[in-house]
């Protein structure tokens, strides 16, 4: 059975590198394969993971409305749906340890609705292939809201140590469960707190808002120097006190 894990919290609270280093992980369990879905229209997942897209799903959405437009003839044989599959295809990167599929963004003004159908259609096709499939949100619940997500086995609500990172966090804490998601597990990490700890106000809002609390990870200066220089973060070492904790936390999910 495949399990769906889904990261969700405003932005800039550190959840991309949280998501990639858990995908590191689960891909390291050698428990079956794993699909890491780039939901974020300001799609970076693969920076963190050390990867190289070619395509993604709004770029290829754009190719084909440009095609149209320059009526473009369609491949012998074959109808628009079928052509739109196989170019859509082509957005799932293959790798040895896991595989990538990165929505993207449109370049045009409006909505983002249609290709994040795209998206939906997609990962409904290719989740069953896949042990785990790992899902880096836009900041908010939109895909989830919108069920985008076929289903969501364990949620992970992401937040920085700030009264207002944690209420955010909290907000979606309710709309989740106000959706009858089915997740088995709702967690939040509180991320980039000073000395990995969190003042007993903050202590006190997770409590309140009835969430379940599965760590505080540290502010961690290698992270930093690993984003100025480019570097993937699922290279530190597992030695490093940030990825130590974050594991340990996972471990017991029981994933």
């Amino acid at each position: 059975m495949t399990k769906t894990i889904a990261l969700a919290g405003k932005g800039g609270v550190g959840k991309t590198t949280i998501c990639g280093l858990l995908i590191d992980y689960l891909s390291k369990l050698e428990r079956g394969p794993v699909l890491a879905v780039d939901a974020d229209a300001n799609s970076n997942l693969n920076e963190v993971l050390g990867v190289e897209v070619e395509t993604t799903l709004g770029d290829i959405r754009e190719e084909m409305e440009q095609s149209q437009m320059n009526d473009k003839v369609l491949p012998a044989g074959m109808t628009k749906q079928e052509y739109a599959e196989m170019k859509f295809s082509s957005a799932l990167s293959e790798g040895d340890a896991f595989d990538l599929l990165v929505m993207g963004r449109t370049q045009g003004q409006g909505c983002y609705c249609f290709v994040n159908g795209i998206l939906s259609s997609q990962v409904r096709k290719y989740a069953s292939n896949y042990s785990y499939v790992v899902v880096d949100n836009e900041a908010g619940m939109e895909h989830i809201s919108r069920g985008i997500l076929p289903k969501v086995d364990v949620l992970i609500m992401v937040s920085d140590c700030s009264l207002r990172g944690v209420q955010a966090a909290a907000r979606i804490f309710e709309l989740a469960k106000s959706l009858n998601l089915g997740a088995k597990q709702m967690k939040l990490i509180i991320n980039r707190a000073p000395e990995g700890k969190i003042s007993e106000k903050i202590l006190e809002e997770v409590k309140n808002a009835g969430m379940d609390l599965l760590c505080v990870l540290p502010t961690d200066e290698t992270i930093f120097k690993f984003d100025s220089e480019g570097r993937p973060t699922t290279e530190l070492p597992t030695t490093n006190e940030f990825r130590r904790q974050l594991i340990d936390a996972v471990k017991t999910l029981n994933l």
